[in-house]
């Protein structure tokens, strides 16, 4: 019994880390690259207000 018992864990186990890369695939990776950018498009905007200026502003 012990035996069936440790491979349907095994199974269930299994089942989670495939769930687990699923959802770091699919959810986890697309919204931190979406913040990175979005992140670095902000910084670049808020230095252009503040500090540069707008592109192609001759000095």
């Amino acid at each position: 019994m012990a035996k069936s018992d440790s491979r349907a864990e095994a199974g269930s186990s299994k089942r989670r880390e495939w769930a687990a890369l699923l959802f770091i695939v699919a959810i986890v990776v697309p919204l931190l690259s979406i913040a990175v950018v979005g992140g670095y498009g902000f910084v670049v905007w808020m230095l252009q207000v503040f500090v540069l200026g707008p592109p192609g502003h001759g000095g």
